[in-house]
């Protein structure tokens, strides 16, 4: 993805805490779960903390394509990306991330031994939304509703598939 395309995305997401990781199993069956997002680097990179032995690390090291899903129904944004992960033990990053919310996954804190992070370096994705304020959706649906027409309000657009 381009910086520009990056900068879309980010807008989009930057009040979505949680998203939903996408991985594929061991008999290619898809797996998702929710995830906290800690950070979205400026060069496509969104950061994650794990427990490093976990099924979604082995997932991973087996095929290292993943999806993240996100959603805000009260602005109607939802946004879809797919990227590559990979587990990165780096104290420093974890430092960086760091907070005190993670102490329920985490008892010993960010010198945890099991601690790490996963690194998703997005290459595509895609989102949904329907600009303007909440009278402006509900005129949009409510016109679509009584002229039988459909509504047109939404907006898609793909990013980073030049």
């Amino acid at each position: 993805m381009r910086k520009e395309e990056f900068d879309v995305l980010k807008d989009k997401i930057k009040d979505i805490r949680f998203a939903m990781l996408t991985t594929v199993e061991q008999d290619d069956d898809l797996r998702s779960r929710p995830m906290a997002t800690h950070d979205m680097d400026d060069d496509g990179t969104i950061w994650f903390f794990t427990q490093d032995d976990s099924a979604k690390v082995r997932e991973i090291q087996r095929n290292d394509k993943v999806s993240l899903s996100y959603t805000d129904i009260g602005s109607e944004t939802y946004v879809s990306a797919a990227g590559k992960a990979e587990l990165v033990k780096d104290q420093a990053k974890i430092n960086e991330l760091w907070n005190n919310y993670l102490k329920a996954w985490f008892p010993e804190g960010k010198t945890d031994p099991r601690i790490a992070l996963l690194k998703v370096t997005l290459h595509q994705a895609e989102y949904w939304d329907r600009p303007g304020g909440k009278m402006v959706k509900l005129f949009q649906v409510a016109k679509a509703i009584v002229t039988g027409e459909q509504d047109q309000g939404g907006r898609n657009e793909k990013l980073g598939t030049h």
